[in-house]
């Protein structure tokens, strides 16, 4: 009984940690909204999430070379809105165009970075919850 007590007290910790984790980079995710010029585009942090993906040039996103600038290539994040509506669904916006990435601030190349990967982390909490409420109606009598 004490090893099952011991791996739902580290469920519960992890789950914990995961809404911690959460609420902090949503903070965090808004003060860089504002930072690095977002909020210039998209007037309302939470309009932020219509968007299906966020993405970037001139930059790396792996993780072996994360920032790594992408020499003649230009510094732009940009936005993947989805209208089901239109003829042509899928629409890319720009977010932020900063130019040539050898030129700009490594601490501005590094925010807009970090921008991404708080937007990402965040949506990605966002699917998981979106997926949770649609298999509801296969959930089977346990």
């Amino acid at each position: 009984m004490s090893a099952a007590l011991d791996r739902l007290k580290n469920l519960t910790n992890k789950i914990s940690s995961y809404e911690t984790a959460r609420k902090d980079n949503l903070k965090i995710l808004e003060n860089l909204y504002k930072d690095i010029g977002i909020d210039e585009k998209v007037e309302e942090f939470s309009e932020l999430f219509n968007f299906k993906a966020v993405n970037l040039s001139g930059a790396s996103l792996l993780v072996e070379n994360l920032g790594e600038i992408k020499n003649g290539k230009y510094l732009q994040i940009l936005a993947i809105g989805y209208d089901k509506d239109a003829v042509v669904k899928s629409k890319n916006t720009s977010l932020g165009y900063f130019g040539k990435a050898e030129n700009v601030d490594v601490e501005l190349k590094d925010k807009i970075v970090e921008f991404i990967l708080r937007f990402r982390f965040e949506k990605s909490f966002m699917t998981l919850e979106h997926y949770h409420t649609m298999l509801l109606p296969f959930k089977h009598n346990e």
